[in-house]
């Protein structure tokens, strides 16, 4: 059989760009190269393009992933993605699929779902509108309400009503929420910009470090509780691996604690009874529907420690692929190893692609 020429697409303008540096590396150390050729399309911190020679053999260097050398830029990258829509064109490379790995805005917003979409091409991962949905919590955590999922107390706000009314929103978190509370960019992922609050100076510069990334902000009800995540895998049948618990080397489950410092505990499975690990797998399921979801999405719950309610706390569409990330591993303890688990997000795609071609869009 012949190999699929997979475009791997990675970097991104997002404050997420190392993150998806790393789960890129991982990910193309894993994929199997009598199945796979490779081309990569990394995108600056300034949104440039480059595209790399085709590849079939891993990069040996993170570092090799920029492609700084390299002067196929934004023009020739998105020539090769297009060409697909006049059978080619003039481009000697035929793409089969494309496999963003990008984390945060401008990569699991939806926004380059569109450009494939655009482009006529098959794309691992979540459609434009899941994607859209599940990087704005505040837009996730309606859907979620609307599916009847438990979730904590929030409140939300842009920066314009911010700058008009910032006494009485911080007023309304103190009666509504209280301290401690979490604050975080609606639209970000990875912790990044994310701070908790212990009282109202702290909340007031909280907000103003979340408004350097996004121009809405989400102020989250604190609750003592254990951290547990659910990956999901599938379309219109989705499957739900075995719950993982988190148990962080910080105050709180921040970029540190997730990247950098290699401390925290995952326990995987998670310290569950089989009745609650089954209605976590489940709940997982619900809100992977509630937005939509196809591809993969991995659902992040908490379980309060007083009395083992269950709260939804947020769906990542394109979770983490890096070493210590937590997607991988819960599918590996599930029984999917990491190379059958990319295989199986081709598929998925692939399944998605041909069930929308069928579709009659002239009439």
């Amino acid at each position: 059989m012949s190999k699929s020429t997979v475009g791997v697409v990675y970097g991104g303008k997002s404050g997420e760009h190392e993150v998806s540096l790393q789960s890129a590396f991982a990910v193309m150390n894993a994929f199997d190269y009598n199945k796979y050729e490779i081309i990569p399309f990394y995108i600056t911190k300034q949104g440039e393009w480059r595209k790399g020679e085709l590849r079939q053999a891993p990069f040996e260097r993170i570092e090799e992933l920029k492609l700084e050398n390299n002067v196929e830029g934004t023009q020739a990258a998105l020539s090769v993605l297009f060409a697909r829509l006049n059978g080619n064109g003039e481009s000697a490379v035929k793409l089969d699929l494309m496999f963003p790995i990008l984390h945060g805005t401008f990569g699991e917003d939806g926004t380059i779902q569109g450009l494939f979409e655009m482009a006529n091409i098959p794309y691992v991962g979540a459609g434009v509108l899941a994607s859209a949905a599940g990087m704005d919590k505040v837009v996730m955590k309606k859907l979620f309400g609307e599916a009847g999922l438990p979730q904590c107390g929030y409140r939300y706000f842009t920066r314009s009503q911010w700058k008009r009314d910032s006494y009485d929103l911080v007023i309304g978190v103190e009666d509504h929420l209280g301290y401690p509370c979490f604050v975080k960019p609606a639209n970000l992922g990875s912790s990044v910009g994310v701070s908790k609050a212990k009282d109202r100076e702290e909340l007031t510069k909280a907000v103003e470090f979340a408004f350097r990334y996004d121009t809405k902000v989400i102020v989250e009800e604190f609750v003592d509780a254990r951290e547990v995540e659910v990956s999901v895998l599938g379309n219109d049948e989705p499957m739900a691996s075995v719950p993982g618990e988190i148990v962080s080397s910080s105050e709180y489950y921040d970029y540190a604690a997730k990247y950098t410092d290699g401390q925290s505990q995952m326990l995987i499975p998670a310290p569950l009874d089989s009745e609650m690990a089954d209605r976590i797998r489940e709940a997982a399921i619900v809100a992977f529907q509630a937005i939509e979801g196809s591809g993969i999405s991995r659902a992040d719950f908490f379980v309060r420690k007083s009395d083992g309610a269950i709260f939804i706390n947020e769906l990542n569409t394109m979770p983490g692929f890096t070493p210590y990330s937590m997607y991988p591993l819960l599918w590996r303890e599930t029984g999917l190893s990491y190379a059958a688990l990319l295989d199986r997000m081709i598929e998925l795609a692939l399944e998605r692609y041909a069930s929308k071609q069928a579709l009659d869009y002239n009439n």
